[in-house]
Protein backbone atom coordinates (compact mmCIF):
# COMPACT_ATOMS: atom_id res chain seq x y z
CA UNK A 1 0.00 0.00 0.00
CA UNK A 2 1.27 3.44 -0.93
CA UNK A 3 -0.46 5.26 1.93
CA UNK A 4 2.15 7.73 3.23
CA UNK A 5 5.24 5.70 2.40
CA UNK A 6 7.52 8.46 3.72
CA UNK A 7 5.91 10.11 6.75
CA UNK A 8 7.27 13.55 7.68
CA UNK A 9 7.24 12.92 11.43
CA UNK A 10 6.42 10.17 13.91
CA UNK A 11 4.06 12.05 16.21
CA UNK A 12 3.06 15.56 17.19
CA UNK A 13 4.38 16.24 20.69
CA UNK A 14 2.38 19.44 21.14
CA UNK A 15 -0.83 19.00 23.15
CA UNK A 16 -3.36 21.25 21.41
CA UNK A 17 -5.73 21.14 24.40
CA UNK A 18 -3.34 22.93 26.79
CA UNK A 19 -4.91 26.38 27.28
CA UNK A 20 -3.25 29.51 25.91
CA UNK A 21 -3.41 32.74 27.89
CA UNK A 22 -2.64 36.14 26.38
CA UNK A 23 -1.70 39.45 27.99
CA UNK A 24 -1.00 42.68 26.09
CA UNK A 25 2.31 43.91 27.51
CA UNK A 26 2.70 47.14 25.54
CA UNK A 27 1.73 49.06 22.44
CA UNK A 28 3.85 50.97 19.96
CA UNK A 29 2.68 53.59 17.51
CA UNK A 30 4.15 53.57 14.03
CA UNK A 31 3.49 56.05 11.21
CA UNK A 32 -0.08 55.06 10.45
CA UNK A 33 -1.06 52.35 12.91
CA UNK A 34 -0.53 50.93 16.38
CA UNK A 35 0.95 47.53 17.15
CA UNK A 36 0.13 45.60 20.31
CA UNK A 37 2.77 43.34 21.84
CA UNK A 38 1.09 40.25 23.31
CA UNK A 39 2.70 37.81 25.71
CA UNK A 40 1.20 34.36 25.08
CA UNK A 41 1.71 31.48 27.49
CA UNK A 42 0.93 27.79 27.04
CA UNK A 43 -0.24 26.18 30.26
CA UNK A 44 1.19 27.12 33.65
CA UNK A 45 4.88 27.47 32.82
CA UNK A 46 6.13 31.03 32.44
CA UNK A 47 9.10 29.63 30.50
CA UNK A 48 6.69 28.33 27.85
CA UNK A 49 5.74 31.79 26.60
CA UNK A 50 6.44 34.01 23.62
CA UNK A 51 5.55 37.37 22.10
CA UNK A 52 3.34 38.07 19.10
CA UNK A 53 2.74 41.48 17.59
CA UNK A 54 -0.74 42.25 16.29
CA UNK A 55 -2.46 45.29 14.81
CA UNK A 56 -6.08 46.19 15.35
CA UNK A 57 -6.77 45.03 11.78
CA UNK A 58 -5.52 41.54 12.78
CA UNK A 59 -7.99 41.46 15.67
CA UNK A 60 -10.73 42.64 13.30
CA UNK A 61 -9.93 39.91 10.79
CA UNK A 62 -9.98 37.24 13.51
CA UNK A 63 -13.27 38.56 14.84
CA UNK A 64 -14.89 38.45 11.39
CA UNK A 65 -13.79 34.83 11.00
CA UNK A 66 -15.20 33.91 14.41
CA UNK A 67 -18.60 35.38 13.58
CA UNK A 68 -19.55 31.97 12.21
CA UNK A 69 -19.98 30.92 15.85
CA UNK A 70 -22.84 33.41 16.23
CA UNK A 71 -21.40 34.89 19.41
CA UNK A 72 -21.37 38.57 20.34
CA UNK A 73 -17.69 39.15 21.01
CA UNK A 74 -16.49 42.38 22.72
CA UNK A 75 -14.08 43.69 20.08
CA UNK A 76 -13.65 47.48 20.49
CA UNK A 77 -15.14 49.37 17.52
CA UNK A 78 -13.09 50.96 14.76
CA UNK A 79 -12.17 54.64 14.93
CA UNK A 80 -10.84 56.58 11.96
CA UNK A 81 -10.18 59.96 13.60
CA UNK A 82 -8.03 60.30 16.72
CA UNK A 83 -6.97 56.67 16.69
CA UNK A 84 -3.33 57.61 17.42
CA UNK A 85 -4.11 59.60 20.59
CA UNK A 86 -2.36 58.21 23.66
CA UNK A 87 -5.50 58.06 25.79
CA UNK A 88 -7.45 56.32 23.02
CA UNK A 89 -4.70 53.73 22.51
CA UNK A 90 -4.63 52.97 26.26
CA UNK A 91 -8.41 52.56 26.30
CA UNK A 92 -8.37 50.37 23.20
CA UNK A 93 -5.65 48.20 24.73
CA UNK A 94 -7.95 47.51 27.69
CA UNK A 95 -10.74 46.59 25.29
CA UNK A 96 -8.51 44.27 23.26
CA UNK A 97 -7.30 42.60 26.47
CA UNK A 98 -10.90 41.93 27.45
CA UNK A 99 -11.50 40.48 23.98
CA UNK A 100 -8.53 38.13 24.39
CA UNK A 101 -9.78 37.06 27.81
CA UNK A 102 -13.17 36.13 26.35
CA UNK A 103 -11.88 34.03 23.45
CA UNK A 104 -9.20 32.23 25.51
CA UNK A 105 -11.67 31.23 28.24
CA UNK A 106 -14.38 30.02 25.83
CA UNK A 107 -13.81 26.27 25.54
CA UNK A 108 -14.87 25.98 21.89
CA UNK A 109 -13.19 29.18 20.65
CA UNK A 110 -9.93 28.58 22.50
CA UNK A 111 -9.50 25.20 20.81
CA UNK A 112 -10.27 26.35 17.27
CA UNK A 113 -7.59 26.71 14.60
CA UNK A 114 -8.32 30.41 13.99
CA UNK A 115 -7.48 31.40 17.58
CA UNK A 116 -4.46 29.07 17.76
CA UNK A 117 -2.96 30.60 14.60
CA UNK A 118 -3.59 34.12 15.88
CA UNK A 119 -1.80 33.49 19.19
CA UNK A 120 0.76 30.86 18.17
CA UNK A 121 1.65 31.28 14.49
CA UNK A 122 4.91 29.34 14.81
CA UNK A 123 3.20 26.10 15.83
CA UNK A 124 0.05 26.49 13.73
CA UNK A 125 1.28 27.83 10.42
CA UNK A 126 0.66 24.63 8.42
CA UNK A 127 -2.32 24.09 6.10
CA UNK A 128 -3.70 20.96 7.74
CA UNK A 129 -6.44 20.44 5.15
CA UNK A 130 -3.84 20.46 2.37
CA UNK A 131 -1.65 17.99 4.27
CA UNK A 132 -4.64 15.69 4.78
CA UNK A 133 -5.56 15.90 1.09
CA UNK A 134 -2.04 14.91 0.08
CA UNK A 135 -2.04 11.88 2.36
CA UNK A 136 -5.54 10.79 1.33
CA UNK A 137 -4.53 11.09 -2.33
CA UNK A 138 -1.64 8.71 -1.68
CA UNK A 139 -4.09 6.25 -0.18
CA UNK A 140 -6.33 6.34 -3.26
CA UNK A 141 -3.48 5.37 -5.54
CA UNK A 142 -3.68 1.86 -4.17
CA UNK A 143 -7.42 1.85 -3.35
CA UNK A 144 -9.09 3.07 -6.56
CA UNK A 145 -12.60 1.92 -5.61
CA UNK A 146 -13.03 4.94 -3.30
CA UNK A 147 -13.71 8.49 -4.50
CA UNK A 148 -13.79 11.83 -2.67
CA UNK A 149 -17.09 13.70 -3.04
CA UNK A 150 -16.11 16.80 -1.05
CA UNK A 151 -14.09 17.90 1.99
CA UNK A 152 -16.21 18.28 5.13
CA UNK A 153 -14.50 21.46 6.23
CA UNK A 154 -14.07 22.03 9.97
CA UNK A 155 -16.93 19.72 11.04
CA UNK A 156 -14.82 18.58 13.99
CA UNK A 157 -12.98 20.51 16.70
CA UNK A 158 -9.55 18.94 16.21
CA UNK A 159 -7.02 20.98 14.25
CA UNK A 160 -5.08 17.96 13.02
CA UNK A 161 -8.03 15.71 12.13
CA UNK A 162 -9.79 16.22 8.80
CA UNK A 163 -12.90 14.71 7.22
CA UNK A 164 -13.99 13.96 3.65
CA UNK A 165 -17.32 12.81 2.23
CA UNK A 166 -16.70 9.65 0.19
CA UNK A 167 -18.43 7.23 -2.13
CA UNK A 168 -17.69 3.81 -3.58
CA UNK A 169 -17.47 3.98 -7.38
CA UNK A 170 -19.72 1.00 -8.00
CA UNK A 171 -22.20 2.15 -5.31
CA UNK A 172 -22.53 5.87 -6.10
CA UNK A 173 -25.61 6.47 -3.90
CA UNK A 174 -23.94 5.41 -0.67
CA UNK A 175 -22.10 8.08 1.26
CA UNK A 176 -19.22 7.46 3.63
CA UNK A 177 -16.96 9.62 5.79
CA UNK A 178 -13.18 9.38 5.75
CA UNK A 179 -11.25 10.75 8.74
CA UNK A 180 -7.50 11.36 8.72
CA UNK A 181 -5.44 12.34 11.76
CA UNK A 182 -1.84 12.83 12.87
CA UNK A 183 -0.45 10.98 15.85
CA UNK A 184 -0.74 12.89 19.13
CA UNK A 185 1.41 13.35 22.25
CA UNK A 186 -0.10 10.27 23.99
CA UNK A 187 0.87 7.75 21.32
CA UNK A 188 2.91 5.17 23.26
CA UNK A 189 2.23 2.05 21.20
CA UNK A 190 5.03 0.72 19.01
CA UNK A 191 4.49 1.36 15.31
CA UNK A 192 3.79 -2.32 14.68
CA UNK A 193 1.27 -2.69 17.52
CA UNK A 194 -0.36 0.62 16.58
CA UNK A 195 -0.93 -0.45 12.97
CA UNK A 196 -2.22 -3.87 14.03
CA UNK A 197 -4.73 -2.35 16.45
CA UNK A 198 -5.97 0.22 13.95
CA UNK A 199 -6.56 -2.53 11.38
CA UNK A 200 -8.40 -4.52 14.07
CA UNK A 201 -11.08 -1.84 14.54
CA UNK A 202 -13.36 -2.94 11.63
CA UNK A 203 -13.70 -6.32 13.40
CA UNK A 204 -15.21 -4.64 16.49
CA UNK A 205 -18.93 -5.41 16.60
CA UNK A 206 -21.07 -3.92 19.35
CA UNK A 207 -24.67 -2.64 19.31
CA UNK A 208 -23.46 0.69 20.75
CA UNK A 209 -20.27 1.21 18.74
CA UNK A 210 -20.45 2.83 15.30
CA UNK A 211 -18.99 0.37 12.81
CA UNK A 212 -15.67 1.11 11.09
CA UNK A 213 -15.80 0.11 7.42
CA UNK A 214 -12.08 0.41 6.70
CA UNK A 215 -8.98 1.38 8.68
CA UNK A 216 -5.28 1.67 7.96
CA UNK A 217 -2.27 3.44 9.47
CA UNK A 218 1.45 3.95 9.20
CA UNK A 219 4.13 5.44 11.47
CA UNK A 220 2.72 8.97 11.54
CA UNK A 221 -1.08 8.93 11.07
CA UNK A 222 -4.22 6.88 10.52
CA UNK A 223 -7.10 6.85 8.07
CA UNK A 224 -10.57 5.40 8.78
CA UNK A 225 -13.79 5.18 6.79
CA UNK A 226 -17.31 4.91 8.23
CA UNK A 227 -20.82 5.22 6.79
CA UNK A 228 -22.13 8.80 6.69
CA UNK A 229 -25.15 9.32 8.94
CA UNK A 230 -27.57 12.03 7.76
CA UNK A 231 -28.99 12.43 11.27
CA UNK A 232 -25.61 13.25 12.73
CA UNK A 233 -24.44 12.96 16.32
CA UNK A 234 -26.12 13.24 19.69
CA UNK A 235 -24.81 16.81 19.90
CA UNK A 236 -26.47 17.58 16.55
CA UNK A 237 -29.77 16.36 18.00
CA UNK A 238 -29.41 18.46 21.14
CA UNK A 239 -28.40 21.61 19.22
CA UNK A 240 -30.73 21.04 16.23
CA UNK A 241 -27.64 21.29 13.99
CA UNK A 242 -26.82 20.10 10.49
CA UNK A 243 -24.04 17.46 10.58
CA UNK A 244 -22.06 18.89 7.64
CA UNK A 245 -21.87 22.45 9.04
CA UNK A 246 -18.60 23.68 10.65
CA UNK A 247 -18.14 22.93 14.35
CA UNK A 248 -18.17 26.61 15.37
CA UNK A 249 -21.41 27.25 13.50
CA UNK A 250 -23.15 24.19 14.92
CA UNK A 251 -22.22 24.56 18.56
CA UNK A 252 -20.74 28.03 19.16
CA UNK A 253 -24.00 29.68 20.22
CA UNK A 254 -27.10 27.47 20.06
CA UNK A 255 -30.25 29.41 19.23
CA UNK A 256 -32.59 27.10 21.10
CA UNK A 257 -31.43 25.55 24.36
CA UNK A 258 -33.56 22.55 25.23
CA UNK A 259 -32.67 19.28 26.90
CA UNK A 260 -33.89 15.84 25.90
CA UNK A 261 -36.92 13.99 27.25
CA UNK A 262 -36.34 11.95 30.41
CA UNK A 263 -36.79 8.63 28.62
CA UNK A 264 -34.20 9.62 26.00
CA UNK A 265 -31.78 10.62 28.75
CA UNK A 266 -32.27 7.28 30.50
CA UNK A 267 -31.99 5.16 27.34
CA UNK A 268 -29.07 6.97 25.74
CA UNK A 269 -27.24 7.16 29.06
CA UNK A 270 -27.67 3.43 29.69
CA UNK A 271 -26.46 2.55 26.18
CA UNK A 272 -23.35 4.71 26.53
CA UNK A 273 -22.54 3.26 29.96
CA UNK A 274 -22.91 -0.28 28.59
CA UNK A 275 -20.35 0.33 25.85
CA UNK A 276 -17.96 2.05 28.27
CA UNK A 277 -18.15 -0.99 30.56
CA UNK A 278 -17.49 -3.25 27.57
CA UNK A 279 -14.36 -1.30 26.63
CA UNK A 280 -13.14 -1.12 30.23
CA UNK A 281 -13.58 -4.89 30.62
CA UNK A 282 -11.59 -5.41 27.42
CA UNK A 283 -8.78 -3.22 28.68
CA UNK A 284 -9.27 -0.89 25.72
CA UNK A 285 -8.48 2.74 26.63
CA UNK A 286 -11.05 5.29 25.46
CA UNK A 287 -11.04 8.66 27.23
CA UNK A 288 -12.82 10.59 24.44
CA UNK A 289 -16.48 10.66 25.41
CA UNK A 290 -18.43 13.78 24.47
CA UNK A 291 -21.69 14.43 22.64
CA UNK A 292 -20.02 14.79 19.21
CA UNK A 293 -18.48 11.33 19.59
CA UNK A 294 -21.87 9.63 19.94
CA UNK A 295 -23.62 8.83 16.68
CA UNK A 296 -27.41 8.54 16.59
CA UNK A 297 -28.85 5.61 14.66
CA UNK A 298 -32.61 5.74 15.18
CA UNK A 299 -33.10 5.43 18.94
CA UNK A 300 -29.66 3.94 19.43
CA UNK A 301 -26.47 5.65 20.48
CA UNK A 302 -23.23 4.37 18.98
CA UNK A 303 -19.80 5.43 20.20
CA UNK A 304 -17.34 6.98 17.73
CA UNK A 305 -13.59 7.45 17.44
CA UNK A 306 -12.17 4.47 19.30
CA UNK A 307 -8.99 5.15 17.34
CA UNK A 308 -8.29 8.41 19.21
CA UNK A 309 -6.64 6.74 22.17
CA UNK A 310 -4.50 4.58 19.85
CA UNK A 311 -3.45 7.70 17.95
CA UNK A 312 -2.53 9.35 21.26
CA UNK A 313 -4.88 12.31 20.81
CA UNK A 314 -5.73 14.42 23.88
CA UNK A 315 -9.33 14.54 25.10
CA UNK A 316 -11.83 17.34 24.38
CA UNK A 317 -12.26 17.87 28.14
CA UNK A 318 -8.59 17.42 29.11
CA UNK A 319 -8.14 21.03 30.24
CA UNK A 320 -11.04 20.41 32.65
CA UNK A 321 -10.21 17.06 34.27
CA UNK A 322 -6.48 17.84 34.43
CA UNK A 323 -7.42 20.22 37.28
CA UNK A 324 -8.54 17.33 39.52
CA UNK A 325 -5.92 14.89 40.80
CA UNK A 326 -8.45 12.17 41.64
CA UNK A 327 -9.47 11.88 37.96
CA UNK A 328 -6.26 10.11 37.03
CA UNK A 329 -7.26 6.95 35.13
CA UNK A 330 -8.92 6.65 31.72
CA UNK A 331 -11.83 4.87 33.41
CA UNK A 332 -12.39 7.84 35.75
CA UNK A 333 -11.93 10.21 32.78
CA UNK A 334 -14.73 8.37 30.94
CA UNK A 335 -17.03 8.65 33.97
CA UNK A 336 -16.31 12.36 34.43
CA UNK A 337 -16.88 13.02 30.71
CA UNK A 338 -20.13 11.05 30.98
CA UNK A 339 -21.18 13.63 33.59
CA UNK A 340 -20.54 16.41 31.06
CA UNK A 341 -22.57 14.50 28.46
CA UNK A 342 -25.46 13.84 30.85
CA UNK A 343 -25.55 17.53 31.80
CA UNK A 344 -25.73 18.47 28.11
CA UNK A 345 -28.52 15.96 27.44
CA UNK A 346 -30.45 17.26 30.45
CA UNK A 347 -30.08 21.03 30.04
CA UNK A 348 -29.31 21.41 26.32
CA UNK A 349 -25.90 22.99 26.92
CA UNK A 350 -22.62 22.11 28.68
CA UNK A 351 -21.97 23.33 32.25
CA UNK A 352 -20.56 26.85 32.51
CA UNK A 353 -17.76 25.58 34.74
CA UNK A 354 -16.75 22.46 36.65
CA UNK A 355 -17.10 21.56 39.43
CA UNK A 356 -20.79 22.45 39.51
CA UNK A 357 -21.95 23.93 42.83
CA UNK A 358 -25.68 23.57 42.23
CA UNK A 359 -27.76 22.05 39.44
CA UNK A 360 -30.80 23.65 37.78
CA UNK A 361 -34.16 21.85 38.06
CA UNK A 362 -34.02 18.54 36.17
CA UNK A 363 -36.73 16.17 34.84
CA UNK A 364 -35.93 13.83 37.73
CA UNK A 365 -33.94 13.89 40.95
CA UNK A 366 -32.37 10.65 39.73
CA UNK A 367 -30.64 12.72 37.03
CA UNK A 368 -29.28 15.16 39.60
CA UNK A 369 -27.96 12.25 41.70
CA UNK A 370 -25.83 11.03 38.79
CA UNK A 371 -24.66 14.57 37.97
CA UNK A 372 -23.64 15.12 41.60
CA UNK A 373 -21.64 11.89 41.57
CA UNK A 374 -19.62 13.01 38.52
CA UNK A 375 -19.49 16.83 38.42
CA UNK A 376 -19.90 18.15 41.97
CA UNK A 377 -17.09 19.60 44.11
CA UNK A 378 -17.15 16.51 46.32
CA UNK A 379 -16.94 14.13 43.35
CA UNK A 380 -14.05 16.01 41.71
CA UNK A 381 -12.22 16.15 45.04
CA UNK A 382 -12.78 12.55 46.15
CA UNK A 383 -12.93 10.67 42.85
CA UNK A 384 -15.36 9.23 40.32
CA UNK A 385 -17.69 6.25 40.78
CA UNK A 386 -17.18 3.24 38.50
CA UNK A 387 -19.30 2.66 35.41
CA UNK A 388 -20.79 -0.39 37.17
CA UNK A 389 -21.86 1.88 40.06
CA UNK A 390 -23.57 4.30 37.66
CA UNK A 391 -25.42 1.43 35.99
CA UNK A 392 -26.86 0.49 39.40
CA UNK A 393 -28.19 3.98 40.09
CA UNK A 394 -31.99 4.48 39.80
CA UNK A 395 -31.75 6.58 36.61
CA UNK A 396 -30.40 3.63 34.59
CA UNK A 397 -31.09 0.45 36.56
CA UNK A 398 -34.65 -0.01 35.22
CA UNK A 399 -33.85 0.71 31.53
CA UNK A 400 -34.63 -2.30 29.35
CA UNK A 401 -32.28 -2.75 26.39
CA UNK A 402 -33.74 -4.86 23.59
CA UNK A 403 -30.74 -5.37 21.31
CA UNK A 404 -29.93 -8.93 20.28
CA UNK A 405 -26.54 -8.18 18.68
CA UNK A 406 -23.73 -9.99 20.49
CA UNK A 407 -20.61 -7.87 21.13
CA UNK A 408 -17.40 -9.07 19.48
CA UNK A 409 -13.94 -7.60 19.77
CA UNK A 410 -11.13 -10.12 19.90
CA UNK A 411 -7.81 -8.55 20.88
CA UNK A 412 -4.77 -10.88 20.85
CA UNK A 413 -3.03 -11.29 24.22
CA UNK A 414 0.13 -9.58 22.99
CA UNK A 415 -1.83 -6.51 21.88
CA UNK A 416 -3.77 -6.45 25.17
CA UNK A 417 -0.46 -6.17 26.99
CA UNK A 418 0.66 -3.39 24.63
CA UNK A 419 -2.63 -1.56 25.32
CA UNK A 420 -2.15 -1.94 29.07
CA UNK A 421 1.34 -0.41 28.94
CA UNK A 422 0.20 2.42 26.64
CA UNK A 423 -2.74 3.15 28.95
CA UNK A 424 -0.37 3.40 31.94
CA UNK A 425 1.84 5.82 30.01
CA UNK A 426 -1.16 8.01 29.09
CA UNK A 427 -2.23 8.07 32.74
CA UNK A 428 1.32 8.80 33.90
CA UNK A 429 1.52 11.91 31.70
CA UNK A 430 -1.88 13.03 33.01
CA UNK A 431 -0.83 12.50 36.64
CA UNK A 432 2.38 14.45 36.11
CA UNK A 433 0.47 17.32 34.50
CA UNK A 434 -2.06 17.32 37.36
CA UNK A 435 0.77 17.41 39.89
CA UNK A 436 2.34 20.44 38.20
CA UNK A 437 -1.02 22.24 38.02
CA UNK A 438 -1.67 21.47 41.70
CA UNK A 439 1.75 22.80 42.76
CA UNK A 440 1.29 25.91 40.64
CA UNK A 441 -2.15 26.53 42.14
CA UNK A 442 -0.82 26.17 45.70
CA UNK A 443 2.05 28.56 44.97
CA UNK A 444 -0.29 31.09 43.37
CA UNK A 445 -2.67 30.93 46.32
CA UNK A 446 0.18 31.33 48.78
CA UNK A 447 1.55 34.34 46.92
CA UNK A 448 -1.89 35.89 46.65
CA UNK A 449 -2.60 35.25 50.32
CA UNK A 450 0.80 36.60 51.37
CA UNK A 451 0.33 39.75 49.31
CA UNK A 452 -3.25 40.49 50.38
CA UNK A 453 -4.03 43.68 52.34
CA UNK A 454 -5.45 41.66 55.23
CA UNK A 455 -2.26 39.61 55.52
CA UNK A 456 -0.10 42.72 55.43
CA UNK A 457 -2.08 44.17 58.34
CA UNK A 458 -1.73 40.91 60.28
CA UNK A 459 2.02 40.87 59.75
CA UNK A 460 2.30 44.50 60.93
CA UNK A 461 0.39 43.70 64.13
CA UNK A 462 2.50 40.57 64.75
CA UNK A 463 5.68 42.56 64.17
CA UNK A 464 4.62 45.21 66.71
CA UNK A 465 3.71 42.53 69.27
CA UNK A 466 7.04 40.80 68.73
CA UNK A 467 8.84 44.13 69.13
CA UNK A 468 7.06 44.89 72.42
CA UNK A 469 7.64 41.35 73.71
CA UNK A 470 11.34 41.59 72.84
CA UNK A 471 11.64 44.94 74.61
CA UNK A 472 9.96 43.54 77.76
CA UNK A 473 12.19 40.44 77.75
CA UNK A 474 15.34 42.59 77.41
CA UNK A 475 14.20 44.85 80.21
CA UNK A 476 13.58 41.88 82.51
CA UNK A 477 16.97 40.41 81.59
CA UNK A 478 18.65 43.73 82.40
CA UNK A 479 16.92 43.93 85.79
CA UNK A 480 17.96 40.38 86.66
CA UNK A 481 21.60 41.03 85.74
CA UNK A 482 21.65 44.28 87.78
CA UNK A 483 20.20 42.51 90.79
CA UNK A 484 22.72 39.66 90.55
CA UNK A 485 25.66 42.03 90.28
CA UNK A 486 24.57 43.91 93.42
CA UNK A 487 24.26 40.66 95.34
CA UNK A 488 27.72 39.61 94.23
CA UNK A 489 29.20 42.93 95.34
CA UNK A 490 27.54 42.68 98.78
CA UNK A 491 29.05 39.25 99.42
CA UNK A 492 32.58 40.43 98.59
CA UNK A 493 32.87 38.59 95.33
CA UNK A 494 35.77 39.64 93.13
CA UNK A 495 33.75 39.79 89.91
CA UNK A 496 33.65 43.30 88.48
CA UNK A 497 30.44 45.14 88.04
CA UNK A 498 28.91 44.81 84.52
CA UNK A 499 27.57 47.89 82.93
CA UNK A 500 23.83 47.76 82.30
CA UNK A 501 23.03 46.78 78.71
CA UNK A 502 21.04 49.16 76.62
CA UNK A 503 17.45 48.06 75.86
CA UNK A 504 16.82 46.83 72.30
CA UNK A 505 15.38 49.62 70.19
CA UNK A 506 11.86 49.23 68.85
CA UNK A 507 11.66 46.95 65.83
CA UNK A 508 11.29 48.55 62.41
CA UNK A 509 9.49 45.51 61.03
CA UNK A 510 6.53 47.64 60.02
CA UNK A 511 8.77 49.41 57.51
CA UNK A 512 10.28 46.21 56.11
CA UNK A 513 9.30 44.99 52.63
CA UNK A 514 6.53 42.38 52.57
Amino acid sequence: MAFMEKPPARKVLLDDTVPLTAAIEASQSLQSHTEYIIRVQRGISVENSWQVVRRYSDFDLLNNSLQIAGLSLPLPPKKLIGNMDREFIAERQKGLQNYLNVITTNHILSNCELVKKFLDPNNYSANYTEIALQQVSMFFRSEPKWEVVEPLKDIGWRIRKKYFLMKIKNQPKERLVLSWADLGPDKYLSDKDFQCLIKLLPSCLHPYIYRVTFATANESSALLIRMFNEKGTLKDLIYKAKPKDPFLKKYGNPKKIQGLELQQIKTYGRQILEVLKFLHDKGFPYGHLHASNVMLDGDTCRLLDLENSLLGLPSFYRSCFSQFRKINTLESVDVHCFGHLLYEMTYGRPPDSVPVDSFPPAPSMAVVAVLESTLSCEACKNGMPTVSRLLQMPLFSDVLLTTSEKPQFKIPTKLKEALRIAKECIEKRLIEEQKQIHQHRRLTRAQSHHGSEEERKKRKILARKKSKRSAVENSEEHSAKYSNSNNSAGSGASSPLTSPSSPTPPSTAEHAPF
